[in-house]
């Protein structure tokens, strides 16, 4: 029997997602991070979080990049939330130009 590498007794990476949220209207936008998109946008939807996706109906993933480790993600949120909106729109329209929904359920 082969010992098992530390490789093999690591625990299977991650997945963490950076993502814009707007409403109905692309009038707002929201930043965000999480390590579960799914779970992260029912909240969102479903208003369970009180704050401002729920205030300005923020349910619309416009946006969104994939990252390997938290902090990676965590940076790149902050940089963005310290950014213009000009910018931000580049990003969302650099990807998704007629700011579909990118997960429509």
């Amino acid at each position: 029997m082969n010992n098992p590498t530390k490789a093999t007794l690591a625990m299977p990476e991650k997945t963490y997602y950076v993502y814009m949220l707007t409403n109905r209207h692309n009038r707002v936008l929201y930043t965000g991070v999480t390590n579960d998109l799914v779970r992260r946008l029912y909240e969102h939807r479903n208003n369970l979080a009180p704050g401002f996706t729920s205030q300005y109906r923020c349910h619309k993933l416009v946006w969104c990049e994939l990252y390997d480790h938290p902090q990676d993600a965590i940076q790149r949120e902050k940089q963005l939330k310290k950014g213009s909106r000009k910018k931000k729109i580049a990003l969302i329209e650099a990807e998704n130009p007629s700011w579909e929904d990118l997960m429509p359920w």
